[in-house]
């Protein structure tokens, strides 16, 4: 038995392992399903190393959500539709064709959410399709989709199926919606999640229109939730041995995400309005234009208050009693706004940099892609890394670092996004499926 197995309690309830270990029932795995061939041994194992997951899941926000348990050490199969794939594959921002060589179904956007996966190509619409899934299933501790409601059952696939083949199957399921209301049956998409939940209304310059996030932050958002719901149900299982199925919404994210702003309305039935970059509560807190760009710049407290009107050299705005308190600076954020703008406006945002510097104030610059990415922190935090991936014409691809560092089980990016099917092969014959040329041929895989 490989050391470290035992001790990571992971608690295996299949439904061919029948013998307990103390109290946890704990099931200990021979099977090696999901190990990886290209991990070093020098490489230390991540916190969910072990841990297995098949990731039938699509586009954002299953695939991000998949991806971050990757990063921590789950190993994860990519099950995808045989001939198109996930349709991410070919979502290619202008100009970006020439970085890819020629015969590669590949996107940056795509690449940007699927790393440390394999793929396996599976039609679960057909019988033996259906039967390899199965057998998936059975060695695997989550499997994340985000089909329409009700789509899995009619696979034959449902959480009471595959709960019955797998008692310790944590069943993860993404939709629009949710699985109950009159728009379950809905597709989800970010920005229509974004407007029905309230983040355009809020979104955008008091005075013109809604305004989309620079990033799908609705998806993003609901695949942070729904991978931090699958620790907790892990966490679940360690104590009972038992799976469950988790129902996350691209709809009810959003609503969370309104948190005070929901608070307001929901006690003061008071309304919620676009402030731009200002702040709904706090003032001055926003965006202000310099001489030569743009920087952000606060106040949270009348002492914070006094002393950005000190450095801006507009003292006797602190003493006006119309901004003498937060509440009475909220009454009068028009007016002081002007007065502000008019001072930032005199210096350029390296120069404000310099005052700021040691003051204690929030501030900084308002950063494009590359100033961002030229970040000293970027740089100190391991935020930009690269990968050889043959995909890409000059053979490598640069990417996004993990953003949570662990102190022992360090994470790490151990696989370069796979091709479409790209692990097909591979991990039908480690689950015993012969005759691999036949299901080819009939397109099962």
């Amino acid at each position: 038995m490989r050391s470290g197995i035992v001790s990571q309690l992971h608690l295996r309830p299949y439904a061919n392992r029948s013998r307990l270990y103390g109290r946890d029932a704990l099931f200990i795995s021979r099977r090696r399903l999901f190990s990886s061939t290209t991990v070093r041994r020098s490489t230390p194992e991540g916190a969910l190393h072990g841990i297995k997951i098949l990731d039938m899941s699509r586009v954002l926000a299953g695939p991000f959500c998949t991806q971050i348990l990757a990063d921590y050490g789950a190993e994860v199969i990519k099950v995808e539709q045989p001939g198109q794939g996930d349709d991410t594959r070919y979502w290619r921002v202008d100009g970006e064709r020439p970085i890819w060589g020629d015969e590669n179904n590949m996107s940056c956007y795509f690449a940007a959410v699927n790393r440390n996966k394999r793929s396996i190509t599976v039609d679960v619409k057909k019988a033996e399709g259906k039967e390899i899934l199965l057998k998936l299933v059975k060695n695997a501790d989550i499997l994340v989709e985000n089909f329409i409601p009700g789509k899995m059952e009619q696979f034959g696939l449902g959480y009471d199926v595959l709960s019955k083949l797998n008692p310790g199957i944590i069943f993860a399921s993404i939709s629009g919606y949710g699985a109950q209301g009159p728009y379950a049956q809905r597709a989800g998409y970010d920005i229509i999640a974004a407007a029905e939940a309230g983040l355009l209304h809020i979104t955008g310059e008091r005075n013109g229109p809604p305004t989309k996030p620079g990033v799908a932050l609705v998806d993003l958002s609901t695949g942070l939730y729904t991978h931090g719901a699958i620790l907790a149900a892990l966490q679940a299982r360690h104590r009972t041995g038992r799976g469950q199925k988790i129902d996350s919404s691209l709809f009810e994210t959003q609503l969370s995400l309104l948190t005070s702003v929901a608070t307001v309305w929901l006690n003061m039935q008071k309304e919620a309005t676009r402030f731009g970059t200002e702040h709904p509560s706090i003032v001055p807190y926003a965006a202000f234009q310099t001489k030569d760009s743009w920087i952000v710049c606060g106040a949270v407290n009348n002492r914070q208050f006094k002393i950005l009107t000190e450095l801006l050299g507009c003292a006797e705005a602190a003493s006006d009693e119309r901004f003498e308190s937060n509440d009475k600076r909220i009454e009068n954020r028009d007016e002081l706004k002007v007065i502000l703008d008019g001072y930032f406006m005199k210096k350029t945002t390296n120069e404000w940099l310099s005052a700021l510097e040691g003051s204690g104030m929030p501030y900084g610059p308002i950063n494009s892609m590359e100033e961002s990415f030229k970040h000293p922190q970027t740089e100190a935090r391991d935020m930009m890394r690269t990968v050889e991936f043959e995909a890409m014409v000059d053979g490598q691809l640069k990417m996004v670092g993990v953003p949570v560092k662990f102190s022992d089980t360090k994470t790490s990016i151990r696989r370069r996004p796979p091709l479409l099917g790209e692990h097909t092969e591979e991990i039908l014959r480690e689950i015993g499926v012969e005759n691999i040329e036949r299901l080819r041929q009939n397109r099962i895989v």
